[in-house]
């Protein structure tokens, strides 16, 4: 059994349990039918799709950092907070399954269920290219950038559900996290630190910004700086989550 096989082959109990839960009860079809009517909303009222008269996308993708913003961490806080509050923590961390794929398990099961909720707003993708002729390869990057900046919140709602009993107090932490990371490039922050930073230093937080490395996608150029960005980042928080996991467990 090669490498790949062997990682699969470790995570798919916890993936097929966390994926499956959230499809056991009606809040993942709520969380879904909110989603698309949020998406909807401000791409056709908030962002006047009809009225500007341009054939692409940018409008449907502008809002989505910030409507992630909420939405995300609301998946999210779920996934280790829930386990304490229910008392399953014990159970599920005595399966016979190391803890960084429980870990990578409950997270890509959450990441893969946005990619659904992500993947059920074609019919715009469809509606614009009947409309018009819009550049398919830009809005097919930008909905792989789209899915990035989720698993970006994700894994960090997920370290933060990590360290609570509590879902509100995992919601609203992750909120304020992944809202420091979104407005890191804005020029509202970076003129704070132009005023005594050096350049270098102002650059180094502007590149933390999700929008940044976002809307650079959404030029329809996958940059590997911006992959290596988000995947270090899932990456970081995800070794953060099962450092907390296994503090919290030891404890």
């Amino acid at each position: 059994m090669n490498v790949h096989s062997r990682f699969l082959h470790t995570i798919s109990p916890i993936f097929k349990r966390e994926f499956s839960a959230y499809f056991a009860t009606p809040l993942a079809y709520v969380f879904i039918v909110i989603f698309l009517f949020t998406m909807g909303a401000f791409t056709f009222y908030v962002g006047h799709f009809y009225e500007n008269g341009i054939a692409d996308l940018s409008v449907f993708f502008a809002y989505h950092p910030w409507l992630y913003l909420f939405l995300v961490p609301a998946i999210a806080m779920r996934l280790w907070a829930d386990e304490r509050r229910t008392g399953t923590m014990e159970l599920l961390l005595t399966l016979p399954v190391p803890l960084w794929a429980t870990v990578v398990g409950k997270y890509l099961a959450a990441w893969a269920f946005t990619g659904i909720a992500l993947f059920l707003t074609f019919p715009i993708w469809l509606t614009v290219n009947f409309l018009g002729q819009p550049d398919n390869g830009v809005i097919l990057a930008s909905y792989i950038g789209s899915f990035l900046v989720a698993g970006g919140y994700l894994a960090i709602g997920a370290c933060m559900s990590a360290t609570t009993n509590n879902q509100v107090i995992a919601f609203v932490v992750s909120v304020v996290v992944c809202f420091l990371f979104t407005v890191s490039g804005s020029p509202l922050v970076l003129d704070v630190f132009r005023a005594w930073a050096p350049d270098a230093l102002v650059e180094a937080v502007a590149s933390f910004s999700f929008v940044t490395h976002f809307t650079s996608i959404t030029q329809g150029v996958l940059d590997l700086r911006d992959l290596v960005f988000f995947f270090s980042l899932i990456a970081l928080f995800l070794a953060a989550n099962v450092v907390v996991v296994d503090l919290k467990k030891g404890g």
